[in-house]
């Protein structure tokens, strides 16, 4: 009861304070609400935790230090690395449909639950960017914005398009 307590007071208050660019002071009662109260957040005074960040029931949601996450992202779940930068309207997903039986509805097959994706340390998600569940984004990656990641991406790639592809190595 005391975590639903917790996660109505961010969506009602928290996530509703103006974006960091009218004061730095609204980032810091974010990350600190996040850092502190939800626990889902190392403590780093570089991190950036923007307004209307959607992050689910807050149960398997994992975010490194020294991570940036703008506004209007949406965490279903995810555990997230140190120093990755997250650009506005992206989506983590950790749940999808069961489609697999063709003679029953998809709406009856029920969900594929709790399979989160993996964004490892030093990444960059370009803007609208979508991730699946239970991909794995490689340490140093970057993915361009717009692109639907369906597939895990090796470290230090350059990736893009939909679905994602690679563009090519940072090495």
């Amino acid at each position: 009861m005391l975590k639903k307590i917790k996660l109505l007071v961010y969506y009602l208050i928290i996530a509703k304070l103006p974006h960091s660019r009218f004061g730095f002071f609204f980032n810091r009662v974010r990350c600190w609400y996040v850092e502190n109260i939800l626990k889902i957040m190392e403590p780093h005074t570089n991190n950036y935790f923007e307004n209307s960040v959607y992050i689910a029931s807050a149960n398997g949601i994992k975010i490194g230090s020294h991570t940036h996450i703008n506004e209007n992202v949406f965490i279903q779940g995810a555990e997230i690395g140190s120093y990755v930068m997250i650009a506005p309207n992206v989506t983590l997903l950790n749940s999808s449909h069961d489609f697999a039986q063709i003679n029953v509805p998809m709406i009856q097959q029920g969900e594929i639950k709790n399979v989160n994706p993996i964004i490892e340390d030093n990444v960059w998600i370009g803007r609208n960017v979508i991730i699946m569940p239970g991909i794995k984004i490689g340490r140093g990656s970057i993915i361009g914005a717009g692109a639907v990641v369906t597939k895990d991406v090796e470290e230090y790639s350059v990736v893009g398009g939909v679905p994602a592809k690679l563009i090519k190595k940072r090495k």
